[in-house]
């Protein structure tokens, strides 16, 4: 386990931050950004010693459980996660009511770098792993093109809910909060975040520990016998996930109700729109700026 300073633990908190910030944004992948930030890798293999953990510690193991679990990288990471989804949630549902195009291009700019620096951590591309990127692609273009469903707003549910967004919240390229737009369940826990309802968040959260340690064991064992498959087709999640964030779109209207959104070109190129462009640019100069930042201290 890598050793690390106070100052060490307040780049993982601001890490964690950024994660969190992003998993609030439907249509945005927390797990993106861990694999922007180049911490993807060590959080795969910290929530999976989570199940050995609990063994030692059940087994009365308790000094060889916390000598061997990460947990001063999931503290100071969970820290900032927490900071930026509890202090966020109302202002990014304030952000995306009233200014989504910014919103959207900024991070439609984040992706399309992070698709660029991510391809590159395939040691060799092969037709096979070039034809599984486009499947996942696909797959994450069609996905993305769902509508939410009716759902019931039961606890079992919400348990449910927690453990099917919690996979796509660390699948870069998949947005948990959007996951969670599908089951429509993303306004019910920004309502239960904004109001504090404890005990909706509890339920979520509990479904979500089950569902992140289950998934992030098949995921690790999945990147340590086939790494570069697995970086092709989380990169084809990244590709197909631009769908949604393509910022200018057109609702659809039925008897004034909104029924489908579809994306189209800007009518014109006036001052919003060059706005909404050099957001983009921005997004995708900070994530460049990072992977040189990261190549330079190696």
């Amino acid at each position: 386990m890598p050793q690390r300073t106070f100052r060490d633990d307040l780049g993982i908190s601001l890490r964690g931050f950024l994660m969190g910030a992003a998993d609030v944004v439907p249509g945005v992948s927390g797990g993106t950004m861990a694999f922007i930030l180049g911490i993807y890798d060590e959080l795969i293999a910290s929530i999976r010693a989570v199940v050995p953990f609990i063994r030692r510690v059940l087994s009365g193991q308790w000094r060889l459980a916390f000598e061997e679990f990460p947990w001063r990288f999931l503290l100071a990471l969970g820290l900032g996660i927490a900071v930026a989804i509890l202090s966020l949630a109302r202002l990014l549902h304030w952000a995306l009511e009233t200014h989504p195009t910014l919103i959207y291009a900024l991070f439609f700019g984040l992706i399309v770098a992070s698709v660029f620096v991510v391809r590159q951590r395939v040691a060799r591309w092969t037709w096979g792993r070039l034809f599984i990127m486009g499947v996942f692609a696909a797959g994450a273009y069609f996905l993305v093109g769902l509508r939410p469903a009716q759902t019931p707003d039961a606890l079992w549910f919400i348990f449910l809910s927690g453990m099917i967004a919690i996979c796509a919240m660390i699948l870069p390229g998949i947005s948990g909060a959007f996951i969670l737009v599908l089951l429509g369940k993303y306004q019910t826990l920004l309502g239960a975040l904004v109001q504090m309802d404890w005990l909706t968040i509890g339920v979520f959260m509990s479904g979500a520990l089950i569902g992140i340690v289950s998934f992030a064991s098949f995921l690790r064992w999945l990147l340590d016998h086939y790494h570069d498959a697995t970086v092709a087709g989380l990169t084809g999640f990244m590709l197909g996930s631009l769908r949604e964030l393509w910022p200018w779109k057109q609702a659809q209207y039925v008897e004034d109700v909104p029924v489908a959104v579809h994306n189209v070109l800007p009518s014109s190129l006036d001052g919003e729109v060059g706005l909404a462009l050099g957001i983009m640019l921005l997004g995708a100069g900070l994530v460049l700026g990072m992977e040189t930042l990261a190549k330079r201290k190696k």
